[in-house]
């Protein structure tokens, strides 16, 4: 059935340039699907946003924006009041899963294991470390790893100078060991992908710049742990009351007996769809297309509210 389809991308966030490649292969790869597809790069003019909406009267909007005001309830929100069904979360998981101190506390208290960690605000940094060192502070509400920093032993300040993303931080203590992956599907764990890498930390331009990382599907790791790390990805899906695609990210410290080393970081409501993105390759490696992976989240847009 041919729908007429808005992909909304770019955005305000720090994850604008992103967001504009994922929206070009989602429009892109609806088309040839045969659907009647618009474009439209969200800006602070929420008004125009209103009024493209208005006049192309979409059957669904797809929802390719990345970060702060497209991936944490803000446009969710405006669709909702709107009445234009979209694909992915709706506005409170959106908001929940975007905070990370909130996400953390959801899926600790449904067995979930995370990093230790506290909230800090940056005078607290005046007083010494809060913990031991190794530690990380990362922003509260921003993705793909933006911000995020690894204080190690002759670091000088663990909160520099040019921090700008607000007053506070969550501080978790450093699991070393292997970066893992799982995209969740509606209710289906797709695969645990490892993601090797140079440095301590997978940051931006590790996830969105070739050559500077190997993604190894299915990862290497003992059947137990690979379980473990499907079911926990599918637990903070389900705890957060996400829809659509998921993807939850994890530290696996092998060094530790059995499933102990496994410590889920952080959940991403609207997973990339770049050449590089990790959901798209786990879903081909299950014989899901690019395509049929857009249409099947069209098929499921709607209001939440």
């Amino acid at each position: 059935m041919t729908r007429r389809i808005l992909v909304l991308m770019g955005g305000i966030s720090r994850e604008r340039d992103v967001s504009l490649v994922s929206g070009a292969a989602v429009a892109k790869a609806l088309a040839a699907c045969g659907h009647e597809v618009r474009s439209y790069d969200v800006s602070r003019d929420v008004a125009g946003l209103v009024r493209e909406i208005e006049s192309f009267r979409p059957d669904a909007v797809f929802n390719a924006l990345h970060g702060r005001y497209g991936e944490d309830g803000c446009v969710q929100g405006l669709l909702e009041m709107m009445g234009v069904p979209y694909t992915h979360s709706g506005v409170r998981a959106s908001a929940i899963a975007m905070n990370k101190p909130a996400t953390k506390s959801a899926v600790e208290r449904a067995g979930v294991r995370t990093p230790r960690g506290m909230i800090v605000r940056r005078e607290d940094f005046d007083h010494g470390d809060p913990m031991p060192r190794p530690f990380v502070v990362k922003p509260v509400d921003e993705g793909s790893t933006i911000g995020v920093k690894v204080v190690g032993e002759g670091d000088n300040r663990a909160w520099g100078d040019d921090w700008a993303f607000g007053a506070e931080a969550l501080v978790e203590e450093y699991i070393g060991g292997r970066e893992l992956t799982v995209g969740i599907m509606g209710e289906r764990p797709l695969a645990v992908t490892e993601i090797r890498f140079d440095g301590q930390a997978f940051d931006y331009t590790a996830k969105y710049t070739a050559g500077h990382a190997e993604h190894v599907l299915p990862a290497p790791i003992p059947r137990p742990v690979y379980d473990a790390a499907l079911d926990a990805a599918l637990t903070a899906h389900r705890v957060l009351g996400c829809d659509g695609i998921s993807r939850s990210d994890f530290r696996y410290d092998d060094r530790r007996p059995g499933t102990d080393g496994l410590y889920f970081l952080e959940i991403n409501t609207q997973p990339g769809f770049t050449p590089l993105s990790l959901v798209p390759e786990q879903a081909q490696h299950l014989g899901i297309g690019f395509g049929t992976l857009c249409e099947w989240l069209i098929e499921r847009a709607r209001c939440h509210a």
